[in-house]
């Protein structure tokens, strides 16, 4: 049984990538872990958005660039009909503005296409328990996004104020990578109190994904 997906079923995985050969080649890999099942894939962005809707998936691997809509606004079009969903996008190249459109859409993953299927099935499980995880040239990015956008932005007005005490060290434990039970065993609460503050926290500052969530807590000296 796996415990992080409700249920307990086996982790549903919708792949998305208009390359044929490698979208089955990677269905059938993760198709032989034990604790993954692949519900389907998709050849283009507007498939996926569709195969999202329809089989609410839990985790969807989204390629990046797709002749139909390009991965950044499929990723924004299944998160607006089901935020629940985790999506980790997949890219050959791991491009400053690349990587700023898909996280600013709401992945909370980003891989390479090169990354081992030991990797990608990683990258599949701790998007499932609510962790954002990044490959590291896109790591690099992101916070080199962050440090720039410090230096080049005026003071802004902080909705900080609308968070509880509470919430906010939940904030700074998100901005320190830590996945729900982990933010649940430091600050001695159940795991579902912990997903319910962070749900709070994306839904008080209009947030899409704990990535984002981090990148505000940095940006704001919360860590």
């Amino acid at each position: 049984m796996n415990e992080d997906v409700p249920g307990g079923g086996a982790i549903r995985v919708l792949v998305v990538d208009d390359h044929d050969l490698f979208r089955t080649g990677l269905a059938s890999l993760l198709g032989s872990q034990p604790d993954i099942e692949v519900i389907a894939q998709a050849s283009g962005g507007r498939m996926g958005v569709r195969l999202a809707d329809e089989l609410r998936p839990d985790v969807v691997l989204m390629d990046l660039r797709m002749p139909d809509i390009e991965g950044p606004e499929a990723t924004r079009e299944i998160l607006e009909r089901d935020p629940s969903t985790r999506v980790v996008a997949l890219t050959v190249a791991s491009e400053d503005a690349d990587v700023a459109a898909v996280v600013g859409a709401g992945a909370c993953g980003f891989l390479a296409k090169d990354t081992p299927i030991d990797g990608v099935a990683v990258a599949i499980r701790a998007a499932v328990q609510g962790v954002a995880w990044l490959s590291p040239r896109a790591a690099e990015v992101v916070l080199g996004r962050v440090r720039r956008d410090e230096l080049e932005q005026e003071a802004e007005p902080e909705p900080t104020h609308e968070l509880s005490a509470r919430e906010l060290e939940v904030l700074r434990l998100i901005a320190r990578g830590m996945e729900n039970a982990e933010i649940a065993h430091e600050l001695g609460i159940s795991p579902r109190t912990a997903k319910n503050h962070v749900s709070n926290i994306l839904a008080k500052l209009g947030l899409p994904g704990r990535v984002q969530a981090a990148i505000y807590a940095v940006r704001r000296g919360l860590t």
